[in-house]
C-alpha cells in the first residue's frame, strides 16, 4: 500500500511540474479537444503514464533526454502496460516541440479517429 501512495504522490508532483513538451501536448489533449478525455500522469501501477485516454485504453508517453540509453527499460514498461490491456504510443520531446500537429494526427490515427 505504501508503494502505491508513493506512486500517487509522484504522479501529483509530475502534474504540477510539467516539462515544456508535456505542457504543449497537454494543451492539445485536454478538454476533449481530440474528442476523447485524456488525463495526465495517471497511475497504472507500478508506473505513471504521461497521458492516458481510459475509454480508448491508450497511453501516450513522451521520451526526453532522460530516456537515452533506457530503451530496454522502456520496452519492458511498454510490454507490462500492454499486458494490462493498454496500447502505448511514444513520441520524443523533439517531435512534440517541432511537429505538434503530426503528433496529434498520430494520436487520432491510433484511436481510429479522423483528423
Amino acid at each position: 500500500m505504501k508503494r502505491n501512495a508513493e506512486t500517487r504522490a509522484n504522479a501529483k508532483s509530475l502534474r504540477t511540474n510539467q516539462t515544456p513538451p508535456e505542457q504543449a501536448l497537454w494543451n492539445i489533449l485536454r478538454g476533449n479537444r481530440l474528442g476523447v478525455k485524456f488525463v495526465r500522469q495517471m497511475v497504472v501501477a507500478p508506473y505513471v503514464a504521461d497521458f492516458a485516454a481510459r475509454s480508448e485504453r491508450l497511453i501516450v508517453e513522451l521520451d526526453g533526454d532522460s530516456h537515452a540509453g533506457r530503451e530496454a527499460y522502456d520496452a519492458a514498461r511498454t510490454a507490462a502496460l500492454e499486458a494490462k490491456g493498454w496500447r502505448v504510443i511514444r513520441f520524443t520531446n523533439s517531435e512534440v516541440m517541432t511537429n505538434i500537429e503530426g503528433v496529434a494526427r498520430a494520436i487520432l490515427i491510433a484511436m481510429g479517429k479522423d483528423f
